[in-house]
């Protein structure tokens, strides 16, 4: 009883035919009651029966023969399988007494005014009385109007016939399109089934229906994204041991000083060296964690509502006194106050990554000025230094993982500034690149979008 796209289509058609059904009944029936009202067939036979009537001065001799064509009429009907009720036949006079009727007893006073056909109740049931000068006579005809439940019963088994015979007709050919059209469905089915979970290559697959080819192209998009990230996480862990080969190899060579130095200077020395690159491994490590969480948060982000000033002041003031300790200047222009609704973890990954990138970089001396601004397009944190830099065409693989300026003394991982890229897409905004304070340097600026 699963979902079926053939039973659903199978369903719909069935429907459709019950509608149809629906509206050709009551189009029948209205035009079944216009027949009766306009161009009765009693019309007719009054028009036929007075003339021969107008002829005869007896009323004895109208009467029979009234009487005898009405006998024969009503037993036509009753062969034919029309009857639905006896059909009344009266002969009246100048002065309305009813001289014959059929059947005897039919002496019903139906008003014969000078409408061509009326609808009048006689002993509880509906009539279409008809009315016709014939010489010295009235002839008045009146029909039983069949009741609405035969009348709609006869109506729909007369539709029925035809549609019944038109439903086979019109599901061959639809289930045979359903079926012919989802083959190339089962096939891209059985050829993800059949293969291998560790092959990503193509499918080379493409459905000739304009519907089925949106999926199947869904489907290599979705392949060629997964061979991308499967290679870059494989370039990733082997660019992350290699970093953490080096760090760890001085650890090792550190260790084998400090085992077997005599002098105390030799000692200190692989000490120091060995704190140096533990802490080294530590903070790449700590990188590589967060890099990690970046990467395989998936959903919308757990935004909460937060001042972003008092966080600038914050992580200014962590930094503090290793910046005084370089002599490096640091300044904040901000607002007061600055609510924003974001994830506070991106923010800080972006916040804390730019300072320590800044910090690295800058010369004992130099400055770094960090802004926040609230403008038409939204928010933007500026953090600016006059540093080193880095030329034009070295901007844009400054946010690639592992990758460093070449030339430059300072040491570290290459992972700060792609943790500040990953972390400004989780917030919902991009980093650019510009040129730094009085015309060197460099300056990262972080836009983020009007609702953040």
């Amino acid at each position: 009883m699963q979902p079926s796209l053939m039973r659903r289509t199978v369903g719909a058609l069935l429907l459709a035919f019950v509608l149809v059904l629906a509206v050709l009944l009551v189009h029948d029936f209205i035009e079944t009651r216009e027949a009766y009202a306009q161009d009765l067939a009693i019309r007719t036979r009054a028009e036929l029966l007075a003339p021969e009537l107008a002829g005869l001065a007896d009323a004895a001799e109208a009467g029979r023969l009234m009487t005898a064509l009405a006998r024969i009429n009503g037993s036509w009907r009753t062969r034919t399988g029309q009857a639905s009720g006896v059909i009344i036949h009266q002969l009246r006079d100048a002065t309305s007494t009813v001289r014959a009727a059929f059947p005897a007893d039919a002496t019903a006073a139906f008003a014969v005014g000078d409408a061509a056909v009326t609808q009048q109740a006689v002993n509880g049931r509906l009539h279409w009385v008809v009315v016709k000068a014939a010489g010295p006579w009235r002839l008045v005809i009146a029909e039983p109007a069949e009741p609405l439940a035969p009348l709609l019963w006869r109506l729909a088994d007369d539709i029925l016939d035809k549609l019944l015979l038109a439903l086979p007709l019109v599901l061959l050919p639809v289930g045979i399109a359903l079926w012919t059209g989802l083959a190339p469905l089962r096939r891209l089915t059985q050829a993800l089934t059949a293969r291998d979970p560790q092959d990503l290559q193509p499918l080379g697959l493409l459905p000739p229906h304009r519907e089925l080819r949106p999926l199947a192209e869904a489907f290599e998009r979705l392949l060629t994204q997964l061979r991308r990230k499967l290679e870059r996480e494989r370039r990733f862990v082997q660019e992350a041991a290699h970093e953490l080969r080096t760090p760890l190899a001085a650890v090792t060579t550190q260790a084998h000083v400090l085992a077997h130095a005599e002098a105390p200077a030799a000692r200190a020395n692989a000490e120091a060296a060995m704190v140096q690159m533990l802490q080294r491994a530590s903070h790449l490590s700590q990188q590589l964690l967060d890099l990690a969480v970046l990467d395989d948060e998936a959903g919308p982000p757990r935004n909460q509502a937060v001042d972003l000033v008092p966080l600038l002041e914050q992580a200014l003031a962590s930094v503090g006194e290793q910046a005084v300790a370089r002599g490096l200047e640091l300044s904040l222009d901000a607002p007061e106050s600055q609510p924003a609704i974001l994830s506070l973890p991106a923010w800080q990954s972006v916040l804390h990554n730019l300072l320590d990138n800044a910090l690295r970089y800058v010369p004992a001396g130099g400055r770094i000025e960090v802004a926040l601004t609230q403008g038409a397009a939204g928010l933007e944190l500026r953090v600016a230094d006059d540093g080193p830099g880095l030329p034009p065409e070295w901007r844009e693989r400054a946010f690639d993982r592992f990758w460093r300026a070449p030339g430059q003394p300072v040491s570290g991982s290459g992972l700060g500034l792609a943790i500040v890229q990953q972390a400004a897409r989780r917030l919902g905004g991009r980093i650019r690149v510009e040129d730094g304070l009085s015309g060197c340097g460099i300056a990262f600026v972080l836009c983020l979008p009007k609702s953040a």
